[in-house]
């Protein structure tokens, strides 16, 4: 290389560094196109499941539940429908360890209630559910609030409503029906989770753990409580009581069943109301 031409070279690199080219001639990164769609609203599928507190889901065999989405600013009904299907799967549910971040209700066909939200921004929603449905006497509700944000699907497990309590049913003497003064009756009453699973000793809903008792009231009087046992039937307990004089109970009285477990925090009660008759009818005369 010429000595002439090492000297033209050094006047072109100091022409560029003195006037280096204008910033639009340096090409730049093309900024992305906006998005039309931006404000358009964005389908978003929520699944609400309503479980039995220590149990299973609430499935067609006690009713299930209805559920209702409602927008807390508004107070419009977003949705509302019935949880439908099965309780689940006892051996996944109450006997498989899992993971935190592993589902629980979902891993085996379950009930549960899906609606799919047109959703233009986020909405702050109580999710309510009540049940069960085929039960009313028993019937709890629970509700939860929370953020729904547009294309942000809640699947799997879903919102996991959770409802307390028992299904406490007087199944003898049946409501309503007379009794004797001074009849010595057994009372029998049936005690299931809301989710219909049968509480019994030993078995996945240990009835030894739970509080079942009677109580014999006239008015408001309690006047004896009663220890009840299990029977051998499903879920069935049960006490002998005398029926107290007619003129110590001129109105009748009630009975009372309560099923109580502080440790879960799961409580019911069934209450019916029995006329008494001072003397034994005679039979009717053909």
């Amino acid at each position: 290389m010429t000595r002439r031409w090492k000297r033209l070279r050094i006047l072109l690199y100091a022409l560029l560094f003195l006037n280096p080219l204008p910033c639009a001639a340096i090409p730049a990164e093309e900024e992305p196109p906006p998005d039309p769609h931006l404000n358009d609203p964005k389908p978003t599928t929520i699944v609400v499941r309503v479980v039995a507190h220590g149990a299973m889901v609430l499935g067609k065999e006690v009713g299930g539940a209805r559920v209702t989405i409602t927008d807390v600013g508004s107070g419009r009904i977003l949705a509302s429908g019935l949880q439908q299907g099965e309780a689940g799967d006892q051996n996944q549910i109450m006997r498989t360890p899992r993971l935190m971040e592993e589902p629980l209700y979902s891993s085996r066909a379950s009930a549960a209630f899906t609606t799919t939200l047109e959703l233009t921004h986020p909405i702050l929603v109580d999710i309510a559910a009540e049940g069960p449905l085929a039960y009313p006497a028993s019937a709890q509700r629970v509700s939860k609030r929370l953020w729904l944000i547009p294309g942000h699907d809640l699947t799997n497990d879903g919102i996991v409503l959770t409802l307390y309590g028992y299904i406490v049913r007087i199944e003898h003497p049946k409501p309503g029906e007379p009794l004797i003064a001074k009849d010595d009756v057994l009372l029998r009453a049936s005690v299931r989770m809301l989710s219909g699973a049968l509480v019994r000793p030993h078995g996945d809903w240990d009835s030894r753990k739970v509080h079942i008792y009677g109580e014999l009231l006239i008015g408001d009087r309690i006047i004896e409580r009663l220890q009840m046992f299990y029977s051998g039937e499903k879920a069935s307990f049960e006490a002998p009581f005398f029926v107290p004089l007619h003129t110590d109970a001129p109105d009748g009285i009630t009975l009372r069943v309560v099923a109580a477990d502080p440790a879960s925090g799961n409580f019911g009660v069934a209450e019916a109301k029995f006329p008494v008759l001072s003397e034994r009818l005679p039979p009717k005369r053909r």
